[in-house]
Formats: C-alpha cells, structure tokens, sequence
C-alpha cells in the first residue's frame, strides 16, 4: 500500500462530510487573548429544539467519538459539538490548563451561538469539563450525562494502585501514544475486545494523523486533574445527572462510578454496560445511545429521587440495569 493513503485521513474526511449531511456546520471562534475553538454547530438552529452539547475526551478527535450519536439523535435536537482546547483545531497560547478554563471556553463558544439552556454529554475527560460546566453555569445546564469520567478521583487513588497505570508519565504515554505498541496497550485498556491484528502500519498512520499535536499540552491537562484532587474538595451539582459506565472499564474503574452516584445522591443514576470498556461509547454504541434516549428524551422526571426497588446501590449484586 502506498504511504500516500492514509485511512484515518480518509476516515476523517468522511466523518467531516458525514456532520456536513447531517446539517452541522464547521465554525472557528476567537475567544479573544490568543484561544480559539473550533465548534460543529447547526446550520439552522431551531427554537423549537433542545440543545444537545457532546464533549469528547482524549484520543480520536470529537468527530469519531460522537458521529454515531449526531446521526441518532440530530432529527430531536440542535447539536454542538466542540473540539477542546489542543484538541481539534482548537487551541490557546494562555498558560492555563484546568477543565474549569476549558469549560469557560466552551461556554463563551455557546453563548456565541446564543445557547441560554442546553443538555450535555461528557465523555472521560470530557466529562470533567462537564461537571465544572454545571458548577460554573447552573442555570444553563439542564441535565447532564457522564460517562466514564472519573471526576471523583483522587490523587491518592494512583498511589495506591486504583489505576492500570502506575503514575502521570505512563498514563501520558498511554493516552496519548507515540507508537504503535503504545497504541495496542490503549487499545487493550479501552476495549473488552479489541480489533487484533491490525497491521502496524495502520497503528503509526492513525498516530501521525490524531496523536502528534499539542502531545506537551495534553500532558499537562492530565496533570491538572491529577495534582491535588481531593473528592471532599468536589462540589455537587444539582443537575439531574445519568453516569454510564463499562463494567470492565480499566481507565477509570467502576468503582469511580459507584463513588460518582454516591457523592450526587438523589440528582443521579447510575447505568453499567455490561461487557463494555472504558470507550463504551463506540464498544456498545447502541446500549449507550438507548440509554442516553431514555434520559433526554424520554424521561419527564426532575430528579432521581425514585429509584427501582430492586436497584443495588452497592453495586456487589445483580443489576437489572446491566445489558448484554
């Protein structure tokens, strides 16, 4: 095969003509001070509709996390779909780091398009920049989805051996790979079943295209939701919240999930895919998008105060909520 094709340019290319048909638009905002964000918004926004906002995390770009989801679910809503900071064609010469600074970026990006009320999806980091979106902007954020975002972790936690990764320099190295050995081990610790076998060539090339930009940068945004975190330091939000989560996660284990639902309390619900890792979005895309229908759209309750009789809390038992 000739080094000139790249798959995942071509990949790319169609996701970006797959959003185009979709109805979104390509958008760049100068925040102004040296940060632009580049934003796929809606080329007719309807009042009639809700706003939905899907916030990638780390690894392939916002397009490949979410374009299954903006194909269900852009007939119901008005969808945003952001590149943050460093990722994208996103960027700041601003020295901060903090998902708080992201999630103030992305609502100046809102406000721009004159979103005054909107839902939100977060996915692992991106799930991060959500919750402080719903602590910085109560009144805007309706409700809010959280998956796999492990917001209740502690700094302790990977001392003490919660994590696949023994400290900040390999989980750099493993989220953000170099080679494609690296990759493999992302891909082992992201899927139940990952695709084996894939030629290294297709590894290096997916590299070159999603991986070399802003590697410093990106380094020092998981170092800001590392360093000092403590869980009784961490606001509750308010926001009716849904937190779905891959039973066999090894990113951010499920035992950050069950923390979550604790420290929220009556506002949250806790959904486990069974057999799904940590990118349980595209491993089981159509769970996670049944159970996304059932929060957004389907469900006219405020809170979770009602729970299922037979819901285990504890999380050691059988789920009712758990799909194969």
């Amino acid at each position: 095969m000739s080094k000139c094709i790249s798959f995942t340019a071509y990949r790319d290319w169609w996701y970006r003509y797959s959003f185009a048909s979709y109805g979104l638009r390509s958008v760049l905002t100068d925040l102004g001070e040296g940060t632009v964000m580049h934003c796929w918004v809606p080329k007719n926004h309807r009042q009639t509709k809700p706003n939905l906002l899907l916030i990638h995390g780390f690894g392939a770009n916002a397009m490949w996390q979410y374009g299954n989801l903006v194909r269900q679910f852009i007939q119901r809503f008005n969808i945003y779909v952001p590149d943050l900071l460093f990722f994208g064609r996103s960027f700041t010469t601003r020295p901060e780091r903090t998902e708080a600074f992201q999630a103030e970026c992305v609502m100046k990006v809102m406000k721009s398009h004159g979103v005054k009320k909107l839902s939100l999806v977060g996915v692992s980091y991106g799930g991060f920049v959500g919750y402080n979106m719903a602590m910085k902007f109560p009144e805007a954020l309706e409700r809010l989805v959280l998956c796999c975002a492990g917001v209740c972790l502690e700094e302790k936690d990977m001392e003490e051996g919660l994590f696949a990764v023994s400290d900040l320099d390999e989980a750099a190295r493993t989220l953000m790979p170099q080679t494609p050995e690296k990759l493999r081990d992302l891909m082992r610790l992201s899927f139940v079943k990952p695709i084996k076998g894939v030629p290294s060539y297709f590894l290096s090339d997916f590299i070159e295209v999603m991986c070399m930009d802003y590697v410093e940068e990106k380094r020092e945004l998981l170092q800001m939701i590392l360093t000092g975190r403590k869980l009784n330091n961490l606001p509750k939000i308010t926001q009716p919240t849904l937190i779905v989560w891959g039973d066999q996660d090894q990113i951010f284990p499920v035992e950050l999930a069950y923390r979550l639902e604790r420290h929220l309390g009556e506002n949250a619900k806790l959904e486990l895919i069974k057999n799904a890792g940590h990118a349980l979005n595209l491993e089981k895309p159509g769970e996670f998008a049944k159970h996304l229908k059932s929060f957004l759209i389907d469900s006219s309750s405020p809170s979770f105060a009602s729970k299922d009789d037979n819901d285990d809390r504890d999380g050691d038992g059988d789920h009712d909520h758990l799909h194969s």
